[in-house]
Parts: structure tokens; sequence; C-alpha cells
């Protein structure tokens, strides 16, 4: 990607996240990939130097992404919450923070993870595959993926009510 795409690119998210602080949700607005979709996981690495593949969890348990940069102010505001919701669910759900490669390097990353620490994986998108794959709009954007696979929510904003799109899923899912 050229320069002037990746500036394009950053221009465009940064004016989207920062634009969006109402919560949007696909059970009323398509946001990103449509619901019901069964989307592809990538393999991207994580920013201790492993790997993740993504599609080892879709279809083995709910999973939640969360897509997020350093300099995403929602995504800042958002934090708390998902810090919440994996103190509630981490058990239940695998939670996965994706940096995107807009706007930061992957060193800007892991130097902002040292005073934001999050207790799941952070993987780092560096080429956009899974940017595509879930057709993030924005950054601040979360998909959930039932226990199939299947997107069952997504949402982006600061004002989204994490615990609770989690709850839906999980109660939507079957008897075990």
């Amino acid at each position: 990607m050229s320069a002037m795409h990746r500036f394009i690119a950053a221009a465009l998210l940064l004016g989207a996240s920062t634009a969006v602080t109402a919560p949007l949700y696909a059970q009323e607005t398509r946001i990103g990939i449509e619901r019901g979709a069964v989307p592809a996981g990538p393999t991207l690495p994580d920013v201790q130097g492993g790997e993740v593949d993504l599609s080892d969890y879709l279809g083995n348990g709910p999973v939640l992404l969360e897509f997020w940069a350093t300099w995403c102010e929602n995504c800042e505001d958002l934090h708390p919450d998902m810090l919440e919701a994996h103190r509630l669910y981490g058990d239940r759900v695998d939670f996965f923070a994706i940096a995107v490669a807009v706007g930061q390097s992957e060193r800007r990353v892991r130097s902002h993870l040292e005073d934001h620490p999050v207790p799941y994986p952070t993987l780092w998108d560096s080429r956009g595959e899974a940017v595509r794959a879930f057709e993030t709009p924005a950054t601040s954007y979360i998909v959930i993926l039932d226990a199939e696979g299947t997107v069952a929510y997504t949402g982006i904003g600061r004002d989204q009510d994490i615990v609770a799109a989690i709850r839906g899923v999980l109660a939507s899912e079957p008897a075990g």
C-alpha cells in the first residue's frame, strides 16, 4: 500500500471512529460484516511474537474480536468495558484485540500495551487481513461470533454495551 493510500485509509478510519459516539448494532443497522455470516479467520501474528490462526477458534465456542488503535479515542473509552466483559465472560468467550495497521506501528502497539495491558491476546493486522475478513468499517468495532462461528453481533463506538451483547449471544446458545 502506498504512503498516499495509507494516509487516506488513516484519515477515513480516524474520521469514522471519532465521529461515531452512539452505539450502532447489527440488530438495528448493518455495521461491517453481515449478521449471520460465517467468515474465515486469518492467521495473524500476536504482539508477543507468536501467531494465532483465528480459524482454530471460530466454530469452537464464542469469540469476541475488538478492532482498535492506539490513537482511537473511542477505543480508549471502551477499554474499561472490554476489561469488565473479559472479567465476567473470559472463561466462556475467547477474546482477541486486533490492532489495525493504520497510523501506528507494531512497536507503538507493544509500547501502548505496557501502559494499558489487556488479559487476552493482541494481534497485529499488518496487512489488513482481519479488517477485510470482518469488513471492519473503523476502529472501536466489535464482532462477536457464536459457538458455531456465525456473526451474532457487530457494533461500533464507545457506547456499546459489550456485557449485554455477550450475554445475548450466550443466551441464544443451545443448552449443552
